[in-house]
């Protein structure tokens, strides 16, 4: 049994609890301002160390222009988007006008059309066929596994550049692509 009263009881514990609100209330305060204060501590290390410091940018400096880019030729290529499945899948625009070496993008829209998720992969072809080695793809949605959502639309870039080494005689090259579900689920009929 304790010697103080019920009400001194919690009186004291109420004590204690207020005592340690404003403990660690002052404690969090402290961590925020130390952590506040750091960013400018770690700026100034960075500067004075030159480590991961980022200058500012200099207006007066012109961009670098791309001698690959062969401005006398102009190739002509058309975009194509077949689908096996329940999708509807094509190129934003159907065809454009690149020099060889530019860089370019293209967008390609897909919709799942079912009300289920669904996985699926492009295979990309080319014509003619000798254009493939030439034909250089940086981003592309063919280079993975997609998945849609039911009903989700999409799109999906690829950028792309010509290889200036493309035969002379070649001024128009088709890229396709095929997009078809994967992992699709196995319907099994009852007998």
């Amino acid at each position: 049994m304790s010697d103080k009263p019920d009400s001194e009881g919690r009186a004291y514990t109420l004590k204690l609890n207020r005592n340690m609100l404003g403990k660690l209330v002052v404690i969090a305060g402290i961590m925020f301002g130390f952590g506040y204060g750091l960013v400018p501590v770690y700026k100034s290390i960075c500067a004075l160390t030159g480590v991961n410091f980022l200058t500012p940018q200099d207006s007066t400096v012109v961009a670098p222009t791309n001698t690959q880019i062969d401005k006398s030729r102009t190739i002509t290529v058309e975009f194509d988007g077949n689908s096996r499945g329940p999708w509807r899948f094509r190129p934003a625009v159907s065809s454009m006008q690149v020099h060889p070496g530019e860089m370019t993008q293209i967008l390609y829209e897909v919709v799942n059309k079912e009300a289920r998720t669904m996985e699926a992969q492009a295979i990309p072809s080319y014509a003619p066929m000798q254009a493939e080695a030439f034909f250089k793809k940086v981003e592309c949605f063919c280079f993975t596994q997609q998945t849609l959502g039911p009903n989700q639309a999409k799109e999906f870039p690829v950028v792309f550049y010509i290889d200036p080494k493309l035969p002379k005689n070649v001024k128009s090259i088709v890229l396709s692509y095929t997009f078809f579900e994967i992992n699709k689920p196995v319907v099994v009929k009852p007998a």
